[in-house]
């Protein structure tokens, strides 16, 4: 399937009343795998970034807890010692990862989705007819 008009037979004179109005060529589409590929990729590195914030943090808290007792039952003041600070101050860590996450995304890879999906729209409305 060829995205050019079917050329004329014979070339057009000049002062055709056809010659006027005739568009050029339209040029085929992007590729649009590259597109797909970039917000894969966006996508991943996000998924990445927010995992290792969120789960490195935790996984911090249990190493210390399993080899380093001696400084998880250090006092800090009262009743609360270092483990249980450690540990309360997981949820605004998780927190400030989704936060982050979700200002990334609308950043860099929300662009990229409308991107690709502005490109796969002519595709879409032309399989539909």
């Amino acid at each position: 399937m060829s995205y050019y008009p079917p050329q004329p037979s014979h070339p057009e004179q000049p002062g055709h009343p056809h010659q006027a109005w005739q568009a050029p060529p339209a040029e085929p589409p992007a590729d649009p795998r590259h597109g797909i590929r970039a917000l894969s990729a966006a996508y991943r590195r996000l998924r990445r970034v927010a995992t290792l914030t969120a789960l490195g943090y935790f996984v911090l808290f249990l190493i210390l807890s399993a080899y380093a007792p001696g400084l998880m039952t250090g006092k800090i003041t009262g009743g609360l010692n270092v483990a249980l600070l450690l540990g309360l101050i997981q949820l605004p860590v998780t927190l400030i990862a989704v936060a982050a996450y979700e200002k990334s995304a609308r950043r860099r890879v929300d662009p990229l989705a409308e991107a690709v999906r502005l490109e796969a729209a002519p595709t879409t409305q032309g399989a539909r007819r």
